[in-house]
């Protein structure tokens, strides 16, 4: 039977060593942070290859290119049959996969595709910008309701560790607050782990009396931004609103210090399985769709049902 290695890029670190089982499909994947959203992704590729009856080995990355194409280079000179992957980066991790098609590897993206069309034979995704421009809806929404239609903001993303995505939330976000507001962005930062996170939103409250909307791009940059409002005293008068779903975003939006307004997420557990799917058909012959849009889903503090439904589809 083929063997099938299945790679996932987006929170990284375990062991490359490849089983090379002739009796069942293994499947390789690779992830390039440590986040639930993350674990969400390798948790669906790990469930769809199970179910499979294939064998699943897991490596994060740590969001190192460099890293990504090493890893893709073993896995083409082990001859694997498939790569899952969530890339790094659209653009520069094409030169890796695509020496993956060449060598007769069947190639799936998730989490994201690849600016050169023709490498990846299946994509699943969301929209990064259509990620940030939901939650600026519902910012929108809500700086015209509670905050007379004007609003400072800050920002933390995560433009050195991925500038596309970063850049794509953030745009999006801020177009769509921007309808019918006044909207200042007073600063901009990175920040996408929660530890860090903590440390820049307090450092901008402190620099920054009059900020009272923080957008954050990432899960971890919008945990840390909530426990920096606390911490600050100013629940109540500053908000946050993010992106990606987790068990700790949901309580914070049921938590009743009114501070973390909306998020919205992605559906990481199917989106992996899709992606080990499609590569498991494309491997029998069969067709698959090339593109395949994965929706957002909203999560706000106005909808405590939806999001109780969400906390309890991540057990």
């Amino acid at each position: 039977m083929k063997k099938i290695i299945i790679a996932a890029t987006l929170g990284l670190a375990a062991s490359t060593g490849i089983a090379t089982a002739e009796d069942k499909p293994v499947i390789a994947s690779i992830v390039f942070q440590g986040d639930q959203f993350m674990k969400s992704l390798q948790a669906g590729m790990r469930d769809a290859g199970e179910k499979a009856g294939a064998e699943v080995l897991e490596i994060n990355i740590d969001g190192d290119q460099a890293k990504e194409s090493q890893a893709i280079d073993t896995y083409i000179a082990r001859k694997v049959s498939a790569i899952v992957i969530a890339p790094v980066s659209a653009k520069n991790s094409a030169a890796a996969l695509k020496r993956a098609r060449d060598a007769g590897i069947v190639v799936v993206a998730v989490n994201g595709g690849l600016t050169e069309a023709g490498i990846a034979q299946a994509t699943f995704s969301t929209s990064n910008k259509d990620l940030g421009a939901t939650t600026g809806k519902a910012a929108a929404s809500f700086i015209k309701e509670t905050l007379g239609g004007k609003a400072k903001v800050a920002i933390l993303g995560f433009k050195s560790l991925l500038p596309e995505q970063s850049g794509e939330r953030t745009e999006g976000f801020k177009e769509a607050a921007a309808e019918g507001n006044s909207i200042d962005v007073v600063t901009e930062q990175d920040a996408w782990l929660p530890e860090k996170a903590v440390s820049v939103a307090t450092d901008i409250l402190t620099a920054n009396a009059d900020v009272n909307v923080i957008y954050a791009a990432n899960e971890g940059g919008t945990i840390g931004a909530m426990q920096a409002v606390r911490n600050a005293g100013k629940a109540g008068s500053v908000y946050v609103f993010g992106i990606d779903g987790s068990e700790q975003l949901a309580k914070g939006l049921l938590s009743s210090d009114n501070v973390l307004q909306a998020v919205t997420a992605q559906s990481p557990f199917d989106m992996g399985a899709s992606g080990v799917n499609a590569a498991l058909a494309i491997l029998k012959g069969e067709k698959v769709a090339e593109q395949t849009s994965v929706p957002t889903l909203l999560l706000s503090r106005t909808q405590p049902d939806a999001v109780k439904a969400f906390a309890e589809s991540l057990k």
